[in-house]
């Protein structure tokens, strides 16, 4: 029977024979910032359209608490947690996170027993670090222990360039991030947890008579801003994580270690405006779009459609889908019985010198074998294009 295996190519976009004298998209350098690090990701494709210093470790201050919040909302998934459960505020929880720490806080009260789903407004439109204590406590029995699962959490994300050492941000040594982990993060609550991201777009949390404003200022000067998270120590400086969505596109910034609230906020505007003018989400191929078809040999019918298993989405400059080039690379031989779903090749999509991506093509419907006499032949005709391919080698 024959083994090798060759490959031939198919262009499925027009667009790979588009002259050399075809209009280039023109997309302006990315803008100039103050913070020490930052990066622009979109939250649907991961794709990184602007980063600086996305890989330097450092210091997330308040910005840990986005992965406080992602640990309760998989308590309370998992149904180990409910929101209306109560949770006693220890005199811990309220020395160093309450009203007498002089930190941001919710300004809970000493022994009270405060709801999950409030705790959780809490942490996440005021800052509140005995909000987070609590909730540490409550989950893990104290805030070490809970620092252990935030690392775990870590891990099972990618996030493999952080540590956490606690559940506030309050400086620590080792207590450490990166953009890029913490862009890892914020899709991550946007994916997983549509329900309680949705607290991150809430401008204002009253609770024990004192109303706070949320203090992510983008909140009440963009629209399409609706999360997530500020952060601020004198040795982290003002850092910022923002997501927006403009129609079906979202974006994702993080700019880290400017020098002030007004320079985080401008540098996350300037992030955002920058890539929703020009980028754009395209998607070239629907999940069981018939792309190609491939030979099928000793099978009941001699073709197969190939497609995907997913829908094929790209981030790229606006108007560049027209001159991505998809190329497919098929198994040569195929023989029957051929299952759906089974991988039979692969799509490349290019743009420029770029790849942007590869995929598996896969049948899409199965092929049965034939019958015997069918199946001879098959097997005579494979001797000639193995004879054929020698030859041409």
């Amino acid at each position: 029977m024959l083994t090798s295996m060759r490959s031939f190519v198919v262009c499925l976009l027009a667009t790979i024979c588009v002259p050399v004298f075809a209009a280039q998209v023109i997309v302006p350098a990315p803008p100039e910032l103050s913070a020490k690090a930052y990066l622009l990701i979109d939250a649907d494709t991961g794709k990184v359209i602007v980063e600086s210093n996305a890989d330097e470790v450092m210091e997330p201050a308040s910005l840990t608490k986005m992965m406080t919040s992602y640990i309760v909302s998989e308590e309370i998934e998992s149904g180990r947690l409910t929101e209306d459960a109560l949770v006693l505020v220890s005199d811990d929880a309220w020395r160093r996170g309450g009203s007498a720490s002089g930190s941001s806080t919710m300004f809970l009260d000493p022994r009270s027993e405060v709801r999950v789903i409030d705790l959780l407004r809490g942490v996440i439109i005021q800052s509140g670090n005995d909000a987070s204590i609590a909730l540490a406590q409550h989950i893990a029995g104290d805030e070490s222990a809970f620092a252990d699962v935030m690392n775990q959490q870590a891990q099972l994300l990618g996030m493999n360039s952080t540590n956490f050492e606690n559940a506030t941000g309050w400086p620590a040594e080792g207590h450490v991030t990166t953009a890029r982990d913490l862009a890892i993060l914020a899709r991550a609550l946007v994916n997983d947890h549509p329900e309680h991201y949705a607290l991150y777009s809430e401008k204002y949390f009253k609770y024990n008579g004192i109303n706070q404003p949320n203090r992510n200022r983008l909140l009440f000067r963009d629209d399409s801003v609706d999360g997530m998270k500020t952060g601020h120590t004198e040795s982290a400086g003002y850092c910022l994580v923002a997501s927006a969505k403009q129609d079906d596109m979202r974006l994702i910034s993080v700019v880290l270690g400017t020098k002030s609230d007004s320079a985080r906020t401008q540098d996350s505007q300037k992030l955002l405006s920058y890539g929703f003018r020009y980028y754009k989400t395209y998607t070239l191929y629907n999940e069981g779009e018939a792309i190609s078809d491939a030979r099928v040999w000793k099978g009941l019918t001699d073709k197969v459609s190939l497609t995907v298993n997913s829908d094929i989405e790209v981030t790229i400059p606006r108007g560049a889908h027209k001159s991505v080039k998809a190329v497919t690379r098929v198994d040569s031989i195929i023989e029957a019985p051929v299952a759906p779903g089974q991988i039979l090749g692969s799509l490349l999509l290019k743009l420029e010198d770029e790849v942007l991506a590869e995929y598996d093509l896969v049948a899409a419907t199965k092929v049965d074998e034939a019958g015997f006499f069918a199946r001879t032949w098959d097997s005579i005709m494979l001797m000639f294009e193995d004879d054929e391919e020698a030859a041409s080698e």
